[in-house]
């Protein structure tokens, strides 16, 4: 009896284990990607379940920050993976004042100075007490199922694919037409 029971908790054991395995890095999110909403820079409500089927490139954005010139990568990578790919900018004002304007001001620096036309979201904190939901999610493991991060600084770049799977963050000094993000690009 004592070898009984002892085999069905190392078989039941196993089986969790093994089913942890299969499960991979690509397993479903805790929480899905695209149950996410956000105010976009014009105030419409989007949600991310518009990008269903596509991958989705997060980035926090500052127009008055040493990376600012990331805009024009930023948009020459929509535009070269429209088809396949969405860039969503989330302006924030959290790292050194850099993202002082309003959403009309952002929208203006953006599209007379880098022509930006990809997606805008309304300013927002990317951390702290009032991080923003998406944010919320890219940063937790326990919501994105991948890995756990903190934002470090502006354009910090944040890879979901078109299963709305957390793939791979990627820090500032990491540009956007690298091929570390566009080899991810499916």
């Amino acid at each position: 009896m004592k070898y009984t029971i002892a085999f069905l908790i190392i078989l039941l054991v196993s089986f969790v284990v093994y089913n942890k395995l299969q499960a991979g890095p690509f397993a479903s999110p805790p929480v899905s990607f695209y149950s996410l909403k956000f105010i976009d820079i014009d105030g419409n409500e989007r949600s991310m379940l518009e990008f269903k089927g596509k991958n989705v490139l997060i980035v926090n954005v500052a127009s008055e920050c040493g990376f600012t010139s990331q805009y024009e990568g930023l948009q020459e990578l929509q535009d070269q993976y429209e088809n396949k790919l969405v860039v969503i900018g989330f302006p924030c004002n959290q790292f050194a004042g850099q993202e002082p304007g309003t959403e009309d001001e952002i929208k203006s620096f953006c599209t007379s100075k880098f022509n930006i036309d990809f997606l805008l979201s309304s300013k927002i904190d990317v951390k702290g007490e009032k991080q923003h939901e998406v944010y919320n999610w890219l940063t937790l493991k326990e919501k994105n199922g991948h890995s756990n991060s903190s934002v470090k600084w502006n354009f910090q770049k944040y890879f979901i694919d078109k299963n709305g799977n957390l793939i791979n963050y990627f820090y500032s000094i990491t540009k956007p037409k690298s091929s570390k993000i566009t080899s991810l690009i499916k």
